[in-house]
């Protein structure tokens, strides 16, 4: 027995996020019956999709609660105060469980909040729950969580992304109508793309990383995720700026995002095709998801961008250098899970020494991907090895940030498809960590560089009528552009398809 989940105009999940933050403070909806909303559908689906691990009804009631005798009140309130939010299990919450999507961490309650969340917190947005994600973010499917894999739901076989596929999944399901991700090589751009939402990745530094649990240091970045691109400004302009408890953290003016967003004349801007990640050479992309790029192309074209080819030729070396440098920095950060400190502890037998509590713990509590990368880091920062590959690694990083310098001495933005495919079924690469990894070769070189990057859908696929992304990359701190890029080519492309791309998904059948 199946039952079809819904999707009339009543719906109230179907808002955009701007629409419910204008009926909340229209005073025709109130937070309680727009978070319960979320919750009936959360307890409906998710054990089917699994995009939450943890479920925080009670918290997000008493917000929403809060909220409406405040509004009733008549106090002035921040435009999204009411609107639900999910998070990424890689932030702390208080007093709410987070795991990392580690066994190593499967009881740990934090006893303070990350930065974002103390800013989601300000904002007075009920937080829904903390969605699955990969290990400790080490994956590109959602596959390697602990707590089982997150399905797709445009297709319940395939797999969401990673390592934020909770999140987006749980935007692209009407779970959430926003939700936190984290991106070290592309976690929520390549979920993004393969869902049919938005994700964007801010300028390193732009949002704090205080209260992240950290996977490699200089390259994790948090940014948000929806389903417009209006809606990621106007969250993108809640978590950012300037955090003191995060010594990256850049100390400037939050660009206008939400501003950009509102923006649609392109008149003039110069676009770069990456032709070292135009999918036409080595390792070429699904020919479904070239054809909508080039049609995207085009759209910008018919919004006056100039479009031109621009060479970054270090390129090629990126998914190389990044999988010297996120392995090593891993672990680094992962050796604080040792039994005696944090996480997991197992003891075995007999009267172990604090070595042998330590090795039954770690082997316990982490998954094969984390112990694979940990060996590679460990070996690639070891005595007469490092020079030989974490230096030079660190090399082709600077080669590949000056790459994208001169780039932007031609060209105001660069575009290319995000994902060389769209969703591929779930067990497909479990066993083939390389065919795995190369689903972020078009994200990855943003993060080694710092530059912020987004992904907006461009459409389906013929050949499977799964959805594409594509990505815009700007400037360190032009994160603006993105959001005006990403506006206008969304704008047109609704035009152009009738409507936003996730519209297209089938609804969810789930058993009764």
């Amino acid at each position: 027995m199946s039952d079809t989940t819904t999707s009339d105009a009543t719906d109230l999940t179907r808002l955009t996020a701007v629409e419910m933050a204008d009926r909340l403070a229209a005073g025709t909806l109130t937070s309680v019956e727009l978070t319960q909303a979320h919750l009936d559908r959360i307890e409906r689906l998710n054990p089917t999709l699994n995009a939450y691990l943890l479920v925080d009804a009670e918290g997000a009631l008493a917000t929403a609660a809060e909220v409406d005798v405040a509004r009733a009140t008549g106090e002035a309130l921040p435009r999204l105060a009411g609107v639900p939010v999910a998070v990424k299990d890689i932030a702390c919450t208080q007093g709410m469980r987070t795991t990392a999507g580690s066994r190593m961490l499967e009881d740990f309650v934090p006893p303070y909040d990350a930065t974002i969340v103390t800013r989601l917190r300000e904002a007075r947005m009920p937080i829904l729950g903390k969605t699955n994600m990969d290990e400790f973010a080490m994956g590109s499917s959602t596959e390697h969580s602990a707590f089982g894999p997150t399905r797709n739901p445009w297709d319940l076989s395939r797999i969401p992304g990673g390592s934020g596929g909770g999140s987006s999944a749980a935007v692209a399901a009407y779970l959430a109508p926003l939700a936190i991700g984290s991106d070290t090589g592309g976690s929520i751009r390549q979920p993004a793309a393969v869902t049919g939402t938005v994700g964007t990745k801010p300028t390193y530094g732009a949002v704090s990383r205080y209260g992240i649990i950290a996977l490699a240091s200089s390259l994790d970045q948090i940014g948000p995720c929806a389903r417009t691109v209006a809606d990621a400004a106007l969250l993108h302009e809640v978590i950012a700026g300037h955090d003191p408890m995060d010594s990256t953290s850049v100390d400037a003016p939050v660009p206008d995002v939400v501003g950009a967003s509102a923006t649609g004349d392109l008149t003039g801007l110069r676009v770069g095709v990456v032709r070292e990640i135009s999918g036409t050479g080595e390792g070429a992309f699904q020919p479904g998801v070239l054809a909508r790029f080039e049609e995207s192309l085009e759209q910008l074209r018919a919004l006056g961008a100039e479009i031109s080819e621009v060479s970054c030729p270090h390129f090629g070396y990126a998914m190389a250098a990044y999988y010297l440098i996120l392995p090593s920095e891993a672990s680094s950060n992962l050796a604080r899970y040792d039994a005696m400190r944090y996480g997991l502890r197992e003891v075995p037998g007999g009267s172990p020494s604090a070595e042998q509590v330590m090795g039954a713990s770690r082997d316990a509590g982490f998954g094969d991907e984390v112990k694979r990368r940990i060996i590679l880091g460990t070996y690639a920062l070891s005595s007469g090895y490092y020079d030989a590959y974490y230096g030079q690694a660190q090399k082709v990083r600077t080669l590949i940030a000056r790459d994208f310098e001169a780039a932007f001495e031609q060209v105001d933005v660069l575009v290319s498809p995000t994902a060389p495919t769209t969703a591929f079924p779930l067990g497909d690469k479990t066993q083939d960590p390389m065919a795995m990894y190369l689903n972020d070769i078009a994200t990855i070189p943003a993060n080694l560089a710092g530059v912020p990057g987004m992904s907006i859908p461009s459409g389906t696929a013929d050949e499977d009528g799964l959805p594409v992304g594509l990505q815009i990359l700007a400037p360190a701190m032009q994160d603006q552009r993105l959001y005006a890029v990403g506006a206008a080519l969304e704008a047109r492309l609704r035009e152009v398809h009738g409507g936003y791309v996730i519209e297209q998904a089938r609804e969810i059948e789930v058993n009764a």
